[in-house]
């Protein structure tokens, strides 16, 4: 969540009636104020953090409020609504299910979760042969540290050795933050894994040789923890890009990654919580660096709106566990099994990929206008398919996170919501969905706020 807390009061803001669009009352809307700051009074403030609105419902890539407030939605509520908000072919599914009634089964089987199990791995490359289904972002992660050390002992390594990059970001469990790449999130668990290591990442404002870059990394790595990688190194865990700026990495630099993993026998596995199910212009993200990692973590996008996660590896790798050793209570009940299945489906048969992947080259396209218009204020657009972020930085390389801040409250103002990060960049992160108007409109409503925020 963002570190800046929005304003609640009421303020007098153009009104806006487009296609996509509709502001009709004060914003934040006075009679909401009430509501929102008794959920502010019961919840803890680590959850707040976003623009002050009360969902009311949300349906393709717009957001309603019960005033008559209507938003273009440049988040898919951070990544998830890949197939549309309350995509009709998966809202009808849930129906179904819920009219048996049938809500939760544990780990029993039922014909919902069999279907789902048999699309995914169809409809997934032949190296991922099972899954592990599960309900949060973080389970996953936490899945395939276990798994990439389970295999290290199975193969007699002597350590869990676990190579992560600085600036990632796994989730928010023990072992998930000891992964992740900044310190200070870190600092209230007291200790630190000796075995999860760390190598920066190829920022291109600090490298032009990512090859280079690696090799000297993980040569540093290797001399100063006195490591020997064949039998001290299980795996890496990558993040497909840096999930604060969807910046990727160099395609030579993952390759070379590969390549070293391969010959130390070590595991690569992707946390895709961001960048899989179509949002890139692909399937999975990692396939825009042409290799095969051994397990992948997703969710968000899984099944654009209810709680599913999962690991997905070969039969080899999901069976080093023994029985019962890595079930969870609420995965793969009935009605996440139907969302993931029809959601799935939806990417693949309706072009939802396809479209995020055409209209991904015209969205780069307009963003990097919009950057050269204002070069003293976006340094950068990164990112693929219809996902992006604008990296805020002066001409000295001064962050202006207190300028993405505004950028983020004068879209909420007139109608466009983007994903605030509370740093110096502004994601955007549009459902797979939506129409080149809408598009279009988006961005031209993210000028008119950035003008009017500098």
């Amino acid at each position: 969540m963002a570190g800046k807390s929005f304003s609640h009061e009421p303020i007098n803001v153009d009104k806006v009636s487009t296609k996509y669009r509709t502001i009709k009352t004060q914003l934040p809307v006075p009679e909401s104020i009430p509501d929102i700051e008794k959920m502010y009074s019961l919840e803890s403030r680590a959850m707040h953090g976003q623009v002050p609105i009360i969902w009311d419902k949300a349906e393709g890539f717009q957001i309603f409020d019960k005033w008559g407030n209507i938003w273009l939605d440049f988040t898919s509520t951070i990544f998830v609504a890949n197939s549309g908000h309350s995509n009709e072919k998966i809202v009808q599914a849930l129906k179904n299910t819920l009219n048996k009634p049938l809500l939760h089964t544990y780990t029993y089987a039922s014909e919902e979760r069999i279907n789902y199990l048999n699309y995914l791995i169809e409809n997934t490359p032949d190296n991922f042969e099972k899954a592990f289904l599960l309900s949060a972002g973080t389970e996953a992660t936490e899945a395939a540290l276990k798994l990439m050390r389970l295999n290290g002992i199975k193969k007699d390594k002597k350590s869990g050795g676990i190579i992560c990059f600085n600036g990632n970001w796994h989730g928010r469990t023990l072992g998930a933050q000891m992964m992740s790449g900044n310190p200070k999130e870190k600092e209230w668990i007291g200790y630190n894994d000796p075995n999860i290591y760390h190598l920066d990442f190829p920022y291109p404002w600090i490298t032009d040789n990512p090859v280079q870059f690696f090799s000297s990394q993980i040569e540093k790595l290797i001399n100063e923890n006195n490591i020997d990688p064949e039998n001290d190194l299980c795996g890496f865990m990558l993040e497909t890009f840096q999930g604060w700026a969807a910046l990727f990495y160099p395609k030579e630099f993952i390759q070379e990654v590969n390549s070293y993993a391969k010959k130390y026998n070590m595991l690569i596995a992707f946390d895709e919580m961001q960048a899989g199910f179509g949002r890139t212009g692909k399937l999975f993200g990692y396939e825009h660096y042409n290799v095969e990692p051994d397990l992948i973590c997703l969710g968000k996008g899984a099944s654009s709106g209810l709680p599913l996660s999962i690991v997905l590896g070969s039969k080899e790798i999901m069976d080093l566990p023994d029985i019962g050793s890595m079930s969870s209570t609420h995965s793969a009940n009935p009605l996440v099994c139907i969302a993931g299945h029809e959601n799935l489906k939806t990417l693949i048969e309706d072009g939802l990929i396809d479209n995020s992947n055409k209209l991904g080259a015209l969205f780069h396209k307009k963003l990097n206008e919009l950057k050269n218009k204002y070069p003293e204020h976006i340094q950068h657009v990164f990112g693929n398919g219809l996902l992006a972020a604008l990296i805020f930085r002066d001409k000295n390389n001064n962050n202006l996170s207190e300028l993405c801040d505004k950028v983020s409250e004068k879209a909420f103002q007139k109608g466009l919501l983007v994903v605030h990060t509370g740093r110096e960049s502004i994601k955007l992160a549009p459902p797979l969905t939506i129409n080149e108007e809408a598009l279009n409109e988006g961005i031209e409503v993210l000028e008119e706020s950035i003008k009017e925020s500098i």
